[in-house]
Parts: C-alpha cells; structure tokens; sequence
C-alpha cells in the first residue's frame, strides 16, 4: 500500500498557521469577554416584558382558553416538573412540554432565569414561570421534534408554542467566547500559511507550490 506524507514546508507553515491562530484565539478571548456583559444586557429581558420574572400583576393561567384570551400570562407548576416531561428542539430553540394546570400540555421555550421558585429547593413548592406569549406556528411540520417532545404524553394543541424567553435568550460566556473567535482564528491561520509560504519560496527555503515549465515550441 503505498503510502502519502505532506512535505516538510507543508508542515512548517501550518505549524506556523496553528500558532498564529492560537494566539488570536486568545486575543480574542479578552476581548469578547469585556464584551460578554454588553451582550448579557443586550439579550435580557426587561421588566414587564416577554421572558422577564412573572409580577403579582401578571395573570396566571390554567388552561388553553385562558392562554388564548390573554396577550401575556404565567403559568405556576409544581417544582421542576415542567422540566421532566419531555422536550425536543424546534429550529434551534430548545421547547418543554408544559403541563397546565388542566392537565393539557403544549410545547413551552421557557427561559430558566427568570423562573420563581416558592421554596428554597427547587424540587419542591411551587414553580413561577416567566411571562409568556402565544405564538401561532404548525408545530407538526417538524416531525423529529413532535416525536421527541411527544415520547411521553401527546401535546394538546400543536398549532401554537408559548414564548417565555422573548429577548432573553443568550449563550453561556464560553460559547460566546468560542464563537466569536473561531472566524478570526481560521482567517489569520490562512492568511498565515499563505504569508509564510510564499515567503520560504521567495529565499528558496521552500519549494514553489506550483512550477510552471516552459512549454518547448516546435521552432526550439
């Protein structure tokens, strides 16, 4: 079997592409991390709004129809139990099934922060949801979701989705951080492999990577 190596200036200049993308990477790892709390500020929800701590004020729901009749509302659950009754991901957004007090149950995207626990230990008491919304949307058109949010109970109504995070969805600061830097790190390593290259070729440390040979005329 025969076997293929890359050239030693091939392995030189990704050596050298791998540190200079290192090193951006942990350039922009300062930076994007004074700038994680712009972003935090940015990507939480404001008091009263969509995703926010549910007030006394808010009106909490027990069932569909009190869903539908209200612009926003809360849901009160026992515990963490809207947690453990299945969930799937629908267009990135990661939706619980959520069981209402009636007993029906529709796909809920819940942002954590903002839920209320009673009791001290989140397994017990009551848990208070964040302020929600209702939005229109065919849930069934992704069948791998309704599967994975239905392996336990079927949901009630799949014709609309509660919206409890608004603007307040936001990656963790790692995330942030790695996605942020992966850009930059993979420009400069190429940029750098071409620089370092094309440099070697030039003092003829390296090999051309490509020769062009002179084609001989018929006159020659």
């Amino acid at each position: 079997m025969r076997r293929r190596s890359l050239r030693f200036d091939i392995w030189v200049c990704l050596l050298a592409a791998y540190l200079v993308g290192f090193g951006v990477g942990k350039i922009m790892d300062q930076i994007n991390s004074s700038r994680y709390e712009e972003y935090v500020e940015e990507h939480t929800a404001k008091e009263g709004d969509v995703g926010s701590k549910a007030g006394k004020n808010v009106v909490r729901v027990n069932n569909i129809k009190e869903l539908l009749e209200n612009k926003t509302f809360t849901v009160v659950s026992p515990g963490i139990k809207y947690r453990n009754e299945g969930g799937g991901y629908y267009e990135g957004k990661f939706f619980q099934s959520l069981a209402l007090p009636s007993g029906e149950r529709v796909a809920a995207y819940i942002n954590e922060e903002s839920v209320q626990h009673s009791d001290e230990s989140i397994y017990t008491g009551e848990a208070t949801l964040p302020i929600g919304k209702v939005v229109k949307e065919d849930l069934k058109k992704e069948e791998t979701f309704i599967n994975q949010i239905e392996h336990k109970d079927p949901l009630t109504r799949t014709d609309f989705y509660i919206d409890m995070v608004g603007q307040g969805a936001k990656m963790s600061e790692e995330d942030y951080k790695e996605t942020g830097k992966v850009i930059p790190q993979f420009i400069a390593g190429i940029i750098t492999f071409c620089l370092c290259h094309t440099i070697g070729s030039k003092l003829g440390i390296f090999p051309a990577f490509f020769s062009f040979k002179k084609r001989k005329s018929e006159w020659d």
